[in-house]
């Protein structure tokens, strides 16, 4: 067997910078919820390259790599941001919240607390320590043949497994993360901010921060009530 690169020594001993945890994947992929409370602490920059190279080894189709990573800890920038995240989430829950009925006062108070939250990153957007913007080549990946077109799906199922590795790596050092597309209702606008050329859209935006509150496991839908077995619509209890 050839020597290990330099890239799986560092993590076979925990990154030489950094301070990544020894944690059981398990329990990493099932605590790294939404943390959208952060403190104004600086983030370390060998935490964010651990998450960056982190999401550089995700899964994606063909192996194409179309993602591209703009970090950003300028605080002239970020609040630059932050007032677009603000007019985009303005317009965004109002549209939402009109639309949402609910089965029971839990499912209300369960969304409230969530709203809350959101609410609470989009008033303090211009606070949080880093922003990870992921971009991906815009393009469309369908082919065609004799017969047709030969649907594999977008562009974008090729990018959110970097934005999950990245996130699941944040839990490993003990930041706080969430995802969100809110962005790209002012696309343009974001992009002019971050000078992203026109080739590449906004997959995805992270919040990158120390959290104030707990890791743990959010609220799901139980995974029996959602799994098919064999054929739509067959169930099994377990």
């Amino acid at each position: 067997m050839g020597a290990k690169s330099h890239l799986a020594r560092e993590f076979d001993n925990g990154p030489a910078r950094g301070t990544v945890q020894r944690m059981d994947m398990l329990e990493g992929i099932m605590t790294t919820r939404a943390m959208r409370r952060l403190s104004t602490e600086p983030v370390a920059t060998s935490d964010i390259e651990t998450c960056l190279r982190a999401a550089a080894q995700a899964p994606n189709g063909g192996n194409i790599q179309p993602w591209q990573f703009v970090v950003v800890d300028d605080r002239a920038v970020i609040g630059q941001l932050a007032e677009v995240y603000l007019r985009c989430w303005d317009r965004y829950q109002k549209v939402v919240r009109s639309a949402m009925k609910f089965r029971t006062p839990e499912d209300e108070a369960t969304y409230n607390r969530s709203n809350a939250a959101a609410q609470h990153l989009a008033d303090h957007f211009a606070e949080v320590p880093v922003v990870a913007v992921f971009c991906v080549a815009d393009i469309d990946l369908t082919m065609h043949d004799d017969v047709g077109p030969l649907d594999i799906g977008s562009v974008l199922g090729s990018v959110f497994p970097a934005v999950q590795n990245f996130m699941l790596a944040a839990r490993s050092v003990g930041l706080g993360t969430s995802m969100t597309t809110l962005h790209r209702i002012e696309q343009p606008l974001t992009r002019s901010i971050l000078g992203i050329p026109d080739r590449l859209q906004i997959a995805a935006i992270v919040p990158v921060g120390h959290p104030t509150g707990r890791f743990g496991v959010a609220p799901r839908k139980p995974v029996h009530a959602l799994t098919h077995w064999n054929q739509f619509g067959n169930k099994r209890s377990f």
